[in-house]
C-alpha cells in the first residue's frame, strides 16, 4: 500500500506522506522551458505527451509520494464547449455561456474532447518512477466551476453584481456540471488514477445556501467516487466551517488552507488531514520555514496526516527551499 493510502485507508499515524498542490508547475525550471515553447495552456493540458512529462516532472526531483497530474479544473468547461483561454499575467477568460447549446453536450463529444487527459494519466500510471506511489487525478467542485462558468473570470477580478439573479439557470447549470463532473472522475478512475482531489477554490465566496451550493453537490461527488474505490480528498477553500462541511460531505481526507488555525482542526476533525502550511513560508528562509513546517508535524503527529500546502506552491518559490521541505518532513 502507498504511503498516502495508509494515512487515508489505515489512519497510520507512524508516516507522513508528501506532496504539494501545484508541483508541477511554474517554479521548475523544467517545466519554464516547456512552457516557453507551448503558450496555449489549453493546448499544453491536451498534449498528453507534454503533460504527462510535466506530471513526472516534480517526482524525478523531489521523489514526492504521489504525482498529480498536469491538467486545470477549467477542462470541465472546456468538454462542456465553452470558450476557455488562459492570457498571460491575466488568468481564465471564459466564453460567453450558452445554456441551451451546453444542454446539447452528449458524453462521446465531452470523452473526445477530454480524451488526452485521460490518455496522459494512462501512460503516467505505468510509468516505473510511480511504484509505490499515487497518481492523483482532480476535478473543481460543482460550485468552483459554476462560478467561472457564470462569470467568465477569476472572481479575483471582481464577480458579476448579477451572479445570482437567474436562479433557474443557476439550477440547471449545477445539475449539468455535477453530471459531467461524475464522467470526468469516472474516467480519471479508469484511466490509472488511484485518488481524486475535489478542489473548491471558490467555497469562501459563499455565506448563505451552503448546503445547496456547496455541501450537497459535493457529497454527490464523493459518494460516487467512493464507489468507484478510490480515496477522494476535498479542498474547500476558505469555508467558513471545516467540521460542517466534514460532517456533511464526509470526504476520506480534507485539505485545509492556511488561514484556519491547525490547532482548532486537529480538535475538531476526526478524518485524516492533509495541507495547511502557507506557501508564502517558502519564499522565506530556511529556518523559519522549518520552524513553521514542524510546528504543523507537531500538531498533528498522533492524527492520520498528509503534508501539503494551504494553496499552490507560488511561481517564484526557489528549488532549495522545497528540498528544505521535503527534507524536513522525511526527518521528522
Amino acid at each position: 500500500m502507498t504511503p498516502i493510502q495508509e494515512c487515508i485507508k489505515n489512519k497510520n499515524t507512524k508516516i507522513i506522506p508528501i506532496w504539494l498542490m501545484r508541483q508541477a508547475g511554474r517554479y521548475l525550471p523544467e517545466f519554464r522551458e516547456i512552457r516557453s515553447q507551448n503558450q496555449d495552456f489549453v493546448k499544453l493540458c491536451l498534449d498528453e505527451n507534454l503533460s504527462s512529462k510535466i506530471t513526472l516532472q516534480p517526482i524525478d526531483r523531489f521523489k514526492f509520494d504521489a504525482a498529480i497530474i498536469f491538467s486545470d479544473i477549467l477542462m470541465l468547461p472546456y468538454g462542456l464547449g465553452q470558450e476557455v483561454k488562459f492570457e498571460k499575467n491575466f488568468g481564465p477568460k471564459l466564453g460567453d455561456l450558452n445554456l441551451d447549446s451546453l444542454l446539447k453536450t452528449n458524453e462521446d463529444d465531452f470523452n473526445n474532447k477530454l480524451n488526452p487527459i485521460y490518455k496522459l494519466i494512462y501512460k503516467v500510471s505505468k510509468d516505473p518512477n510511480l511504484k509505490n506511489r499515487d497518481l492523483i487525478g482532480f476535478v473543481g467542485a460543482p460550485w468552483t466551476i459554476l462560478v467561472y462558468m457564470i462569470n467568465k473570470l477569476s472572481p479575483k477580478k471582481g464577480l458579476n453584481e448579477n451572479f445570482f439573479k437567474d436562479k433557474i439557470l443557476i439550477k440547471k447549470l449545477l445539475i449539468l456540471i455535477e453530471k459531467f463532473l461524475k464522467i470526468h472522475i469516472e474516467n480519471q478512475v479508469k484511466a490509472g488514477a488511484t485518488i481524486i482531489q475535489i478542489f473548491d477554490s471558490w467555497a469562501g465566496l459563499l455565506k448563505d445556501n451552503i448546503e445547496e451550493y456547496i455541501y450537497d453537490p459535493t457529497l454527490n461527488l464523493v459518494n460516487h467516487t467512493k464507489k468507484l474505490g478510490v480515496p477522494v480528498i476535498c479542498f474547500p477553500r476558505e469555508i467558513n466551517n471545516y467540521k460542517n462541511f466534514c460532517d456533511f460531505v464526509n470526504p476520506d481526507a480534507i485539505n485545509i488552507d492556511y488561514s484556519i488555525d491547525p490547532e482548532k482542526i486537529i480538535k475538531e476533525i476526526k478524518i485524516p488531514v492533509q495541507g495547511g502550511l502557507d506557501p508564502k513560508i517558502l519564499l522565506n528562509d530556511k529556518q523559519t520555514l522549518k520552524k513553521e513546517v514542524k510546528r504543523y508535524l507537531d500538531i498533528f503527529k498522533d492524527h492520520p496526516y498528509i503534508f501539503n500546502l494551504g494553496h499552490g506552491i507560488l511561481p517564484e518559490t526557489k528549488i532549495e527551499m522545497v528540498e528544505e521541505l521535503v527534507k524536513t518532513v522525511r526527518e521528522f
